[in-house]
Formats: C-alpha cells, sequence, structure tokens
C-alpha cells in the first residue's frame, strides 16, 4: 500500500452550506389584524347602545331634580320591620362554663445539660445564672461513670417551667427538659 503524504497537499477547500437560511420579511402595516380589531370594537360599541336605549313609554328619572308627587305616589309603601331578635337579645345573658384544668400534684424540673466534668456543669450553671434563675447540680453515679446534671426547680406548674425555659432559649442555652420532680 502506497504512503499518502497528507501534508503537502493543503487544506481541503470549504463546502457549501447547503441549509437554507431564513430569509427575513419585512413586516408591513397589518392590515387584517387593524380590520378586525375594528370590527370588534364596533360591535362593542353597539352593544353599549343597544344596551343602553331605554324605553319610551317612561320619563328618565333625574338625581338632581326632586321627585314629583305622582313619582313618591308610585313608590310601594316601605315594608314593615318583621324582625324581634333585637328585643330578644337586649335581655339574653350568655353563661359559659370553664372546665377545670387537671392539676399536677407532683412538681417538675427542668434539666439543661448533663455533663461528664464538674467543671463544665458549673460553666452551664454560670450562664444561667446571668438570665437570673437559680439552678442546681445534681450528681448521679451510673454504670459507666459520674454524670453532672444542672437541673432548675422544682416548678409547682409545667407552665412556669415552659415559661423559664423559653427565657434560656432566647439566652442560647438549649436544650431543656421539663420532666416529674423524682
Amino acid at each position: 500500500m502506497a504512503t499518502r503524504d497528507y501534508v503537502k497537499r493543503g487544506k481541503a477547500p470549504r463546502k457549501k452550506n447547503t441549509r437554507r437560511q431564513p430569509t427575513k420579511t419585512q413586516a408591513g402595516f397589518p392590515f387584517k389584524w387593524a380590520l378586525l380589531a375594528v370590527v370588534l370594537v364596533g360591535a362593542f360599541a353597539y352593544g353599549l347602545y343597544w344596551l343602553s336605549k331605554t324605553d319610551t313609554s317612561t320619563p328618565p328619572v333625574s338625581h338632581t331634580q326632586p321627585a314629583t308627587q305622582s313619582q313618591v305616589e308610585s313608590l310601594p309603601k316601605k315594608p314593615k320591620e318583621k324582625w324581634s331578635y333585637i328585643e330578644e337579645l337586649e335581655g339574653k345573658e350568655v353563661e359559659v362554663k370553664a372546665k377545670a384544668l387537671p392539676q399536677s400534684t407532683r412538681p417538675y424540673l427542668m434539666q439543661c445539660g448533663a455533663y461528664r466534668s464538674q467543671g463544665q456543669a458549673n460553666e452551664r450553671k454560670a450562664i444561667i445564672a446571668f438570665q437570673g434563675l437559680e439552678s442546681q447540680i445534681k450528681v448521679s453515679p451510673g454504670e459507666k461513670g459520674t454524670w453532672y446534671r444542672v437541673v432548675l426547680g422544682p416548678y409547682p406548674r409545667k407552665r412556669q417551667a415552659e415559661k423559664d425555659r423559653n427565657m434560656l432559649r432566647r439566652a442560647g442555652v438549649e436544650p431543656c427538659a421539663i420532666w416529674y420532680w423524682e
């Protein structure tokens, strides 16, 4: 097989683009759209004219002139009020019976951390003290070591504990859990 030298040959001539380019047509005035718009506006105007035609047998009522005696006589009589609920409701009283909320006999505590070292627990206790609340550190010995729990309470109602928890949450002290005091 003979070797060919493609380098000496030069570049291949460019192929002509066989795709047709879309020709730009000059857009003239859209006569058919203008004619359609004129017809639609005319039909709308005729419809309004047809709706506004009044019956010639009754004269139009003018709001600027006072009503004449004949127009007042042709009006129907004002109906009497049939409702008596206004008088009935004036003497009524509504009694609402509120259900008593169940009161817990057990106090609540709020725990804001459990730490392995007493130093970390003291830091959390100090942060809580800066918020104006008094906390305690409870030592809990366990199988895997000693835990130092930072607790607040006792609270007689859970609502009071939630109030303090929300105050601590706004100060960035999280997480705090509320449980029954043991």
